[in-house]
């Protein structure tokens, strides 16, 4: 490893797969490359982590639903308190809003809010479930609702849901002290939104879809949390020859470039954006250096990008060309089942 190592990244991973739990690994900022410095599997299917100040929060994407946090102070990381129950199934995402830790829970399509304790670990005393519904028509996938993703809007006012199983993203608010139902915005049936991501300038936001690899790009408006679909854009080339389901999406901090990851075609596509951010254009896509990418991560600098892919088993990363976007593959490091990867 050449250079420093001046930073911390998270992998999370699924032990039911043979995945090694939640791994700490070294950042190098001189070439983005990783070094593993141990793991702890002492959460079951650590599928997606977000870091909270001094604490790592996990998922417990398992039928009985948890969220943990873990002490980053050590290596590996050590947990903090008995993981909180969510009241809901598969949770596969999570992030913090006002005060409180959310997951989406794709198995029963619902959202929990946990309290966070003045120790910034989950209270589950005061968690708050709010339940999805409707369908969609893939006989197979959108039978039911299922909440993939949760997260707070630039503002902080507002937190966003997206929900595969319902073509549709819900906007929540807290009101009376209660998470409730804002205005849910329908997109385009059997589109399957699986995750969404911010422009930086806040007035925009893009959707990226599972059931098609097509990106909806909308309109946001924070002052009356009204989200207002647009158009929709191919994240692929050419049509796939089997497999695609998008997977993540990352908008660079200057606005100028979105990426998205595209599992079974396995490639890495980039997008140019305008100075509005309303226009999307797909410029090329990029292999993504192995099999099934489930997560996309931009390094705090925005010189390097991460794939995770779920089952090669490895984490990939590429130096981004500061003039264009475009992403050269510059190494690997073997994580079996890896599902996501955030920066301290």
């Amino acid at each position: 490893m050449t250079g420093s190592q001046s930073g911390r990244a998270y992998i999370g991973s699924f032990t039911a797969a043979g995945g090694p739990g939640i791994a700490t690994a070294a950042v190098d900022a001189s070439d983005g490359s990783l070094t593993i410095l141990a793991a702890t599997d002492a959460l079951p299917d650590p599928s997606y982590l977000a870091v909270a100040g001094d604490l790592l929060l996990a998922v417990s994407e398992t039928a009985d639903g948890a969220v943990a946090a873990f002490r980053t102070d050590s290596t590996p990381v050590t947990q903090a308190g008995k993981p909180a129950p969510v009241d809901g199934d598969g949770p596969t995402h999570l992030s913090v809003w006002n005060g409180h830790v959310l997951t989406a829970n794709y198995g029963s399509g619902s959202v929990t809010a946990l309290p966070l304790r003045a120790d910034g670990t989950p209270d589950p005393a005061g968690r708050e479930v709010l339940v999805h519904t409707g369908s969609g028509p893939h006989p197979q996938r959108q039978q039911t609702p299922h909440a993939h993703q949760v997260l707070a809007d630039p503002s902080g006012h507002w937190a966003v849901s997206v929900d595969l199983g319902t073509d549709s993203v819900r906007v929540c608010a807290r009101t009376g002290g209660r998470l409730t139902l804002h205005h849910e915005t329908a997109l385009r049936p059997g589109s399957g939104p699986r995750h969404l991501a911010f422009h930086p300038s806040g007035g925009h936001a893009y959707v990226l879809n599972e059931l098609t690899p097509t990106l909806t790009v909308c309109q946001w408006d924070a002052t009356t949390g009204i989200l207002k679909p647009l158009t929709e854009v191919p994240v692929l080339v050419e049509a796939p020859r089997g497999d695609a389901y998008p997977s993540e999406i990352v908008v660079s901090p200057d606005g100028r470039f979105l990426w998205t990851a595209t599992r079974g075609e396995d490639v890495i596509s980039l997008l140019t954006l305008d100075a509005t951010g309303e226009h999307p254009t797909l410029r090329s896509t990029t292999p993504c250096g192995g099999h099934w990418p489930r997560d996309l991560a931009l390094h705090p600098s925005a010189r390097y990008l991460y794939a995770a892919n779920e089952r090669s088993g490895d984490v990939t990363w590429f130096s981004l060309d500061p003039r264009d976007g475009t992403p050269t593959r510059a190494g690997a490091v073997r994580v079996q089942a890896a599902s996501c990867i955030v920066f301290a």
